[in-house]
């Protein structure tokens, strides 16, 4: 026979697979895990899809480069590396936009019922402060968004030239694949550099979210 715990998390999986957000905050609210938890959680982890993304499009960038440099040896092979790295690149990429998606979900959830609860506050100067509180977290929430959607943007063309790239390797596994793939190297790094700036900036913005959170 199952335990309560583990009962709990039957359901707990279920409605979270069921797709049906309120129902599961309000099955965790029952167990003391309530929405800011949540956010602070799902923050986290876009945190760290960013700096796993982040590890991801720096090792792509340097078998692109090493494939820029190739001196012989089995071009099949690098191409296989080279799809490999796309592949990697784009499952990376995804899990950053799920993740940012998951932060939407919660804090659409949190600052309604933030605010429901600050109605039901009778005193003018609790509800004054509580309500201070909500403005200012929603205004550092927006600057965290912004900066996410912005890193966001940016794995897009990077994405665009891995696959390009590792397209036409494939159909032009000679020496002047590798010369024409030259000139779009510029590029690449110009935008894998763009994209590694910015999500610095989301990293940082995420862990003052965070502390802010917490405090």
């Amino acid at each position: 026979m199952f335990k309560f715990s583990q009962k709990l998390c039957v359901i707990i999986s279920f409605i979270a697979l069921s797709g049906c957000s309120s129902a599961y905050y309000s099955a965790m609210e029952k167990v003391g895990i309530h929405k800011r938890d949540i956010m602070v959680d799902r923050v986290v982890d876009a945190k760290e899809s960013q700096e796993e993304a982040q590890e991801q499009f720096k090792s792509a960038l340097e078998e692109m480069t090493a494939l820029i440099n190739f001196d012989g040896g089995d071009l099949e092979d690098q191409y296989n590396i080279i799809q490999e790295q796309y592949e990697d690149s784009k499952e990376a990429a995804e899990h950053v936009s799920s993740r940012i998606e998951k932060i939407e979900d919660v804090s659409e959830a949190l600052f309604e019922e933030w605010q429901d609860e600050i109605e039901e506050i009778s005193s003018s100067s609790l509800k004054r402060q509580s309500s201070t509180k909500l403005r200012e977290t929603q205004r550092r929430y927006k600057s965290l968004m912004k900066s996410m959607y912005k890193a966001e943007s940016k794995m897009a063309p990077v994405l665009s030239a891995l696959k390009d790239n590792s397209l036409f390797l494939k159909h032009n596994l000679n020496a002047k694949a590798i010369g024409a793939l030259q000139g779009e190297m510029v590029s690449i790094k110009r935008d894998v550099r763009a994209l590694i700036k910015d999500m610095n900036l989301a990293i940082e913005q995420s862990q003052k979210f965070i502390d802010m959170l917490e405090k």
